[in-house]
């Protein structure tokens, strides 16, 4: 009977505890209002994920990507749109670090759709 007492809770914290949130779920989902530009949302991704290699003197120094129209430029011209969405050990994919959560790859994506804007 006692035993009851002790486990009954103990199995209610247990499942209390239990949780299903995937990293999806959990991952910045921001809502973009208007059309998305490199100044407002997608400068910072870049500077965050890229520029530490995509600079001159950096190991990718040959395609920088400190300025709005090498970006544009690489979206355009050199495939970066394909490389940040390659799966994580496939070849080419960027960055390096790991590739970046669905929801800023999605970011970059709908600045493409919206025109490349600047500002």
């Amino acid at each position: 009977m006692i035993k009851r007492y002790i486990l009954f809770p103990i199995l209610l914290v247990a499942l209390a505890s239990c949780e299903s949130t995937t990293y999806e779920d959990i991952q910045d989902n921001t809502v973009i209002d208007g059309d998305v530009t490199y100044n407002a949302n997608v400068k910072t991704i870049i500077d965050a994920n890229c520029v530490s290699c995509h600079t001159p003197g950096g190991s990718a120094s040959f395609r920088p990507l400190s300025t709005y129209t090498q970006v544009k430029d690489a979206v355009e011209n050199a495939g970066l749109l394909d490389r940040i969405q390659r799966q994580n050990g496939e070849d080419g994919a960027m960055p390096q670090s790991g590739r970046m959560p669905q929801s800023t790859i999605d970011i970059i994506l709908e600045w493409e759709n919206d025109g490349l804007l600047e500002n």
